[in-house]
């Protein structure tokens, strides 16, 4: 899928005060607000059109905008997200959804979604069972996913410890390659997928981000690197250190359509 447009959100000045469990220390403000201009420029220059949202200060985990929506160029799905302080966020988000897409679904009652639990590839939808994401909210997804004709999977992560989000783990590069966490390597769900598994002590950079022609790559990761470039990819390399204190990474600073 060739991305045209993305969303983004600018961290506040309460962002190191967010939710955590990455037990890497506060984040550098400054520093953080570097990496996300640097971060929009990057998605600039692969060729789509940003908005950048003002940062909402009620919400340190705003500048995560993946986690309240799933996005398609012709529809969206604004999400309940599984912690509660985050609920908020999602409403903040759904008049903005509302100026883009003509279509609109809210996951609603007892279920929990957060759009970190979901991988697409193709017209398939990895729909993950986390911490932060329900059984309820993962079948409503699904429902609303096969009116538009796509398929689904759940694939359970909740006993894989210090995995928040299913795309904390494997990421999708188009060509039929999947960048997995080797905890994930032997899933049945991606065994049709060519498997690129980068090293354990390298797991966080399992979450790369494919944006047309570009695999955006967190800094710091030579082996991952050499992985993706031994198999014909184009690498980026983005420094996201501040962002992997509150357990997020590169997919999780945009919503891209």
């Amino acid at each position: 899928m060739t991305f045209t447009h993305a969303l983004t959100r600018k961290p506040g000045n309460s962002f190191p005060f967010g939710i955590t469990t990455a037990e890497l220390g506060r984040p550098d403000l400054a520093q953080a607000q570097a990496q996300h201009i640097r971060y929009c420029e990057a998605l600039t220059q692969a060729g789509l059109h940003v908005d950048t949202l003002p940062a909402l200060e009620f919400f340190p985990d705003a500048v995560f905008v993946e986690d309240v929506a799933i996005v398609e160029p012709d529809f969206a799905v604004l999400t309940r997200p599984g912690a509660l302080p985050r609920r908020g966020e999602a409403q903040e988000m759904l008049p903005v959804l509302k100026q883009h897409f003509g279509r609109v679904y809210q996951i609603d009652g007892n279920a929990t979604l957060d759009g970190g639990d979901i991988c697409k590839a193709d017209d398939v939808y990895y729909l993950g069972l986390s911490d932060r994401t329900n059984l309820e909210g993962a079948q409503q997804l699904a429902a609303i996913l096969n009116h538009f004709d796509y398929r689904s999977e759940l694939i359970d992560i909740r006993s894989l410890e210090g995995i928040l989000h299913l795309k904390s783990a494997v990421n999708y590069l188009g060509d039929n390659t999947m960048l997995l966490d080797p905890r994930l390597a032997e899933l049945k769900a991606f065994e049709a997928y060519h498997h690129l598994v980068v090293p354990l002590e390298e797991a966080y950079a399992a979450n790369c981000l494919r944006v047309n022609d570009v695999v955006m790559v967190p800094a710091g990761f030579p082996r991952t690197v050499e992985l993706l470039q031994t198999a014909g990819f184009q690498v980026e390399l983005l420094d996201v250190s501040e962002y992997r204190k509150m357990d997020g990474g590169l997919s999780c600073l945009s919503l891209r359509w």
